[in-house]
């Protein structure tokens, strides 16, 4: 159990799994983060102003993700936590896909990392009141960039992947991106067409591809499974690539009413007349949000539940 940690400005990788032994990587049990913030990885760290510098990624010989591991087992559970400014993937759980692995993130920022923000390679998998805010391009520009790759593997905001059977498990998010796409999924192994990635509640906004300008992300994308493993519905689906609007309960083309859209300064409140208050599926929603306010019995789409306190102030996402 980690709890209330901050792993950041580490040149190389935050939290990295490859143990590098004559026994290779392994892990078992329950691998519990909470309050976890991992930040600035792939980056130098000025002294004494505690500012990022000097940051670089693959291309330049560096690595970068936030956290990364070698093949390895276990129960992962993140909650309340904080992934983001890392100069590769955020949350690259890739290689934990030894039998009876499974990964659970709760009510989780991911934001501004260089390649995918979340990544995965089976199930179960469940990621639910979380926001996820691929602006891969972040470190283009920046004072503290010497050499990152921007939109690191297409810099698709979800990634995910399954092996034959698998079902994934995606609720009450809300998503941005200037990747590639929102959401992907890869087949890992010889898949059946039985897989199934079940997306529920959430609001896609989409921004214009920052690896290419000429379009706009994509909602979801696949090609390695017989059959469409995505379950989309009541879901809010914004300035996607094609307009593509797959379900039969979406609202689609429609600004989700958020404080903020800019991929840059993304806010994910709800404002009072946002199209997401009250529409979401009662089945399978989280009983609280974001922050842990209690959803009522019309549940709201994506990570927050709107609720209006006594004054209303709106605080930076970090101090939440």
């Amino acid at each position: 159990t980690v709890e209330t940690v901050r792993i950041a400005g580490n040149g190389s990788v935050g939290g990295d799994g490859d143990l590098w032994d004559e026994f290779g990587d392994s892990n078992s049990g329950s691998l519990i983060f909470r309050r976890w913030t991992v930040e600035w990885n792939g980056c130098g760290e000025t002294y004494p102003g505690e500012q990022p510098t000097g940051c670089w990624a693959q291309s330049a010989g560096g690595y970068g993700d936030g956290v990364a591991t070698g093949e390895s087992g276990g129960h992962w559970i993140v909650e309340d936590s904080v992934i983001r400014y890392n100069t590769s993937d955020g949350l690259d759980f890739l290689y934990i896909r030894a039998p009876g692995a499974s990964i659970e993130i709760r009510r989780t920022l991911v934001e501004g990392n260089a390649g995918n923000q979340i990544k995965n390679a089976r199930g179960p998998f469940l990621l639910e009141n979380s926001i996820i805010v691929g602006n891969c391009g972040f470190f283009d520009g920046q004072p503290f960039t010497y050499n990152v790759d921007n939109c690191r593997a297409m810099g698709d905001a979800l990634a995910l992947g399954l092996t034959p059977g698998d079902h994934v498990t995606v609720t009450n998010n809300t998503f941005t991106s200037e990747g590639d796409c929102l959401v992907t999924a890869e087949c890992y192994g010889t898949c059946n067409g039985s897989e199934q990635a079940l997306l529920r509640n959430n609001i896609f906004q989409g921004q214009v591809d920052f690896l290419q300008p000429f379009e706009n992300t994509c909602l979801v994308y696949q090609e390695t499974f017989p059959a469409d493993p995505f379950d989309v519905d009541y879901s809010i689906i914004n300035n996607v690539k094609d307009n593509l609007c797959p379900g039969a309960h979406h609202q689609c083309g429609v600004a989700p009413g958020l404080v903020n859209t800019s991929v840059d300064a993304f806010d994910a409140h709800l404002l009072q007349n946002s199209p997401a208050i009250d529409a979401g599926a009662t089945s399978g929603a989280p009983l609280d949000d974001f922050v842990g306010h209690a959803r009522d019995a019309l549940p709201d789409i994506g990570a927050y539940e709107w609720w209006q306190p006594a004054a209303w102030v709106y605080l930076p996402l970090i101090q939440r």
